[in-house]
């Protein structure tokens, strides 16, 4: 048996260039154009994208949360531009994916292509070793830090200001030791070591975003519109790069999960749309609803009411109709958690089969291009 006295030093994995992997995916051949007409997709679908699109309106009417929880591969799909529209014209009021739907999102704004064999790049240890992607990314998060942003909207500033400005190490220092008990000293240190450990010199790091119109990140940062990164430890790609930082991403998630459970408490009539996120919507929004009712019992409050999930996904949700509420523990559908876990959340839900980007393309139609549902 092979005892180690500590654990593998990953700094030590090498990176490669992006334009050395072999890319499956080009940004204008995925790209849905929002003003062509929506798929055919079937009766049951556009039946619930229908009721969808009066509980969107009704909830923009009354000034409550309409939050978007999607997974990467709407990213992959290519309907960041339907994303976008119905982020300007206001129905969205959140957004939130994980760290893969980021992953996706920043190389396509960056380099115009993404996604990579796994299979093969893993038998090769390539796999995410790509040196712009987690290079970019964990800087972005680690100089967001410094201004108390979370991983969103570090990343969508980074994409729109076409990088950071790294501070100098002696500001570092300087400030860690006059303000040790600051808030941000820990980020300041966490910086500081990576600048140190990789020899990262002070001043204004450009990286352009030739694509950046096609990003949701961006366009989120732009609009002023939240948007919650809801990462995990060794789950994405950036967890492979020499520069990657634990703790940076650990505090940038917590952010964006505080931002996740604010779209939460106005969830009152509000409406959650679901869209191919399998494990990380329906996880962090339980527990984001848990603390967000906490808080209002504290206070004499009433608990989050009122509210719609539509959840959609490719899966036929367990061969099990969930209007009846969730099935039994010997039903294979009860394990199905991006569906048992919204069942659980109080409101009403919606399983909705089919295609992630026919469901948001006929949302989108249905809403129509009028701004009515912008709020004040």
């Amino acid at each position: 048996m092979n005892e180690r006295s500590e654990p593998l030093n990953l700094a030590r994995v090498r990176v490669k260039p992006l334009a050395q992997r072999r890319t499956l995916s080009v940004l204008e051949k995925i790209l849905v154009d929002p003003d062509t007409a929506p798929p055919a997709v079937d009766a049951a679908m556009l039946s619930s994208t229908r009721a969808c699109v009066e509980q969107v309106r009704a909830a923009r009417g009354r000034g409550a949360s309409v939050m978007l929880i999607y997974g990467a591969h709407l990213v992959k799909n290519g309907a960041m531009a339907i994303v976008n529209a119905l982020l300007d014209r206001g129905w969205i009021t959140h957004l939130a994916t994980n760290g893969a739907g980021t992953i996706h999102d920043w190389e396509l704004a960056f380099f115009g292509r993404t996604e990579e064999n796994v299979r093969e790049n893993v038998a090769k240890g390539e796999f995410g070793t790509w040196d712009e992607t987690g290079r970019c990314i964990n800087l972005a998060v680690l100089v967001g830090a410094l201004r108390g942003e979370g991983y969103g909207r570090s990343l969508g500033r980074f994409i729109c200001e076409e990088g950071a400005v790294l501070p100098s190490g002696d500001d570092l220092k300087r400030e860690i030791a006059t303000q040790p008990d600051h808030p941000l000293t820990p980020a300041r240190a966490e910086l500081l070591q990576v600048m140190l450990r990789h020899g990262l010199k002070p001043g204004r790091m450009e990286v352009k975003h030739p694509h950046q119109g096609s990003s949701i990140l961006a366009a989120a940062f732009k609009k002023g519109v939240p948007f919650t990164v809801h990462p995990g430890i060794g789950y994405d790609i950036f967890a492979t790069h020499p520069l990657f930082s634990g703790a940076a991403i650990g505090r940038a998630g917590a952010e964006d999960f505080r931002w996740f459970s604010t779209a939460v408490e106005g969830l009152d009539g509000g409406v959650v749309l679901s869209v191919g996120s399998a494990i990380m919507g329906p996880q962090v929004f339980e527990k984001s609803l848990s603390c967000v009712n906490n808080l209002r019992r504290q206070d004499g409050r009433d608990v989050v009411s009122n509210h719609s999930f539509y959840v959609v996904d490719l899966q036929d949700g367990g061969n099990w109709d969930w209007s009846r509420g969730e099935p039994p523990k010997d039903h294979p559908a009860y394990y199905l958690r991006f569906c048992k876990s919204y069942a659980r959340m109080g409101g009403t839900m919606t399983y909705v089969q089919g295609d992630n980007v026919g469901f948001l393309h006929h949302l989108l139609a249905g809403l129509g291009g009028i701004e009515t549902g912008r709020s004040s």
